[in-house]
C-alpha cells in the first residue's frame, strides 16, 4: 500500500503531516481482553505508556516524527456526505501497490511508475465499539469516478466506467476517499494506508502469522508456494498470500479478497500470542515500524490522537467482525472486470448508515472468487 505524505521516508505523495494508525488486534478469550481490529496503532499507543519514565519524551517525539498523514478534509472541502452522528465510525483502509523505493522488489508485478489501491476495505465500527463490519471493494469494479482534487490542489475530471483502483492512481488518497463516498453516500471519518514494505515489516516484527491452507497455493507471479497444511508466514510470504489471485480459486480479484479477509482474521486472533506488552523493546520496535509503515488522515496526526483512536477500538476481536465483499457480478463484456449489483449494494450502505448489521440478502447470489475456506487461522 502506498501513501501521500509529508515528513520523512517511505511513502509517496506530498501533502500533509499527521498521524497514522494501523494495527493488529487479536482475540482473547475474555471479552475485556479482546484487542482490536486493525491496530498496529494500539501497540503504538501502548508503547508510549509502557516505556514511560525518563524515556517517555524520547519515545513520544520519535514516534511522532515517524507519522505521515494527508489532509483529506482540506482537499475535499465541504462537498461530502454528512457525518453520521450515531457513535459509529467509518475508516477507509487502502493497500497500495506502489513500486517506489524498496517496494520495487516486493509483491511481484512490474514497476510502471504508478500506484494503485491493491486492497480497499471500508471498516465500520459500530456504536459502542464492540463490533465491526468490513466491506471489501474489488479493485476491478467498474465505477463512475467523481471529479476530485488531490492533496496537491490538482483537480481531476470525472470519469465513467473506470476501474475502482484508478481513483487512487489518478489523485491519491483524496480521490480514493471521494470515490468511496460517492459510491456509498457515507462519509469516511478516517483514512489508513500501508504499502508493500510497511506490511512486510509489520508481519516480520510480529514474528509471522500462523495460518492453515486446505489446498496448495502455487503462484509464481506473487512469489508464493505453499503446500496444504499449517504455516507460519513471514512478511514476504504473507504479502504473497494477500496478493495472490492466480494460485487459488477462479483467478479473480474476488478470490484474492477472500484470502485477504481470512488472513486479517488470523492476524487479529494471533496478536495475543506475541507477548509485546511484556517486552518493552519488542513493543517499541513494533510501534516504531507501525508509525513508519502507515499513512493516515490528518485528524490522526499525533501519537496522542492515535492513542485515543486505538483506545476506542478495544474489544473488537475477529469473532466480532463481519467481513463481506461489495456485491458485484462478472462483466459479461470482460471477465476480468466486475459490475456493481446496485440494489444489493444499497442494502450494505443502508445497513452501515443506520449502524445495523449487513443483511445476508446483500451478498446472496453475488459473484465470489471460489476461494472460501482455503485459508483459516
Amino acid at each position: 500500500m502506498a501513501a501521500e505524505s509529508t515528513p520523512d521516508p517511505a511513502i509517496t505523495e506530498p501533502g500533509t503531516t499527521g498521524p497514522r494508525r494501523g494495527g493488529k488486534g487479536h482475540r482473547r478469550k475474555a471479552r475485556s481482553s479482546r484487542r482490536k481490529a486493525l491496530r498496529v496503532t494500539a501497540w503504538t499507543a501502548a508503547g508510549v505508556v509502557v516505556l514511560g519514565g525518563a524515556g517517555a519524551g524520547f519515545v513520544y517525539f520519535k514516534l511522532n516524527g515517524n507519522i505521515r498523514s494527508v489532509d483529506i478534509n482540506q482537499a475535499l472541502g465541504s462537498d461530502r456526505p454528512t457525518k453520521i452522528d450515531n457513535g459509529s465510525e467509518n475508516i477507509l483502509v487502502l493497500g497500495s501497490d506502489t513500486r517506489s523505493g524498496k517496494n520495487r522488489k516486493l509483491g511481484g508485478g512490474s514497476d510502471d511508475g504508478s500506484a494503485r489501491s491493491d486492497t480497499a476495505m471500508i471498516v465500520h465500527v459500530y456504536e459502542g465499539h464492540r463490533r465491526a463490519g468490513v466491506v471489501s471493494i474489488p479493485r476491478d469494479t467498474l465505477v463512475d469516478r467523481p471529479r476530485c482534487t488531490d492533496t496537491k490542489g490538482t483537480a481531476h475530471p470525472a470519469a465513467s466506467a473506470v476501474m475502482f483502483n484508478e481513483a487512487y492512481s489518478t489523485g491519491g488518497a483524496a480521490c480514493a476517499v471521494k470515490t468511496v463516498e460517492s459510491l456509498s453516500g457515507i462519509r469516511m471519518d478516517h483514512y489508513l494506508e500501508v504499502d508493500f514494505e510497511g506490511f512486510q515489516r509489520l508481519i516480520d516484527d510480529l514474528g509471522g502469522v500462523r495460518v492453515k491452507t486446505t489446498k496448495a497455493i502455487d503462484d509464481p507471479q506473487s512469489h508464493l508456494h505453499l503446500e496444504a497444511g499449517a504455516h507460519t508466514l513471514d512478511g514476504e510470504r504473507a504479502l504473497g498470500l494477500v496478493r495472490t489471485r492466480h494460485g487459488v480459486g477462479d483467478g479473480s480479484d474476488l478470490g484474492r479478497i477472500q484470502l485477504q479477509q481470512a488472513f486479517v482474521k488470523a492476524l487479529i486472533d494471533q496478536v495475543e500470542h506475541v507477548g509485546v506488552l511484556t517486552n518493552p523493546k519488542k513493543l517499541f520496535d513494533l510501534a516504531d515500524t507501525a508509525t513508519k509503515a502507515v499513512t493516515t488522515d490528518s485528524d490522526l496526526g499525533s501519537v496522542n490522537a492515535l492513542m485515543d483512536f486505538a483506545g476506542g477500538l478495544k474489544g473488537i476481536g475477529s469473532s466480532h467482525m463481519k467481513m463481506v465483499t461489495l456485491p458485484v457480478r462478472y462483466d459479461p463484456a470482460n471477465p476480468n472486470r466486475v459490475l456493481l449489483e446496485r440494489d444489493k449494494a444499497s442494502l450494505v450502505w443502508n445497513a452501515l448508515k443506520n449502524d445495523r448489521p449487513i443483511p445476508a440478502a446483500a451478498t446472496a447470489g453475488t459473484a465470489t472468487g471460489e476461494a472460501t475456506g482455503v485459508v483459516t487461522g
